[in-house]
């Protein structure tokens, strides 16, 4: 049975993407569970990149298929911020909680919250054979942090067509509609072709 490494050390983040991954002939691990398995820097300019840094760095440690996303909040009243720094918004060692209070208090007054979710995911397979799914997930951010599900931003986002956010969402509902949940759906897609 193929091994897939999923590069993430984000708890929630390793939670969902094992859920999303189900039904596969595949072996799921974290990376977290891999002995000196290396935590990339992300510094890359693009979600795209920091994916392929993560899921290289993997691959390159172990030999077995990595996988790694990146994810940005783009808010339309910040010019698109705070996009691939969303990890690290209200600087280094900061907390989700610390990043959605900075992204609120950044935002009040704010004509509009639009804002969407956007999901890179790097699958490395071999020294030279990536594959990169994507997805988009629009919505608004919330008022206050509203639901105790969920991780990051979760409290904050609505998706479009929703009066909860995320974090209010069930993961069913969150799986179905969410930016994770496309790019996912296309790379377990990809996956059947490869191991069924």
């Amino acid at each position: 049975m193929q091994t897939l490494v999923l590069a993430t050390h984000n708890s929630g983040k390793v939670q969902e993407l094992r859920a999303l991954l189900v039904g596969l002939p595949i072996r799921v691990i974290a990376a977290a569970d891999i002995k000196g398995a290396p935590v990339a820097k992300e510094d890359a300019l693009t979600l795209r990149g920091n994916a392929l840094k993560k899921a290289m760095a993997l691959y390159a440690h172990c030999g077995h298929w990595a996988l790694a996303d990146d994810t940005g909040l783009r808010v339309a009243a910040l010019s698109g911020a705070p996009g691939v720094h969303s990890a690290r918004y209200a600087g280094p060692g900061c907390t989700p909680r610390d990043n959605r209070l900075k992204l609120l208090a950044a935002l009040a007054g704010a004509a509009t919250r639009a804002a969407e979710f956007r999901t890179v995911i790097a699958l490395v397979t071999g020294r030279n054979e990536v594959r990169y799914f994507e997805g988009v997930c629009p919505g608004s951010i919330a008022r206050e942090e509203r639901g105790d599900g969920g991780f990051g931003y979760d409290a904050i986002f609505v998706p479009a067509g929703f009066s909860r956010t995320f974090a209010e969402l069930c993961a069913a509902e969150k799986h179905a509609i969410s930016h994770r949940g496309q790019a996912m759906r296309a790379c377990q897609a990809y996956l059947r072709t490869q191991l069924l």
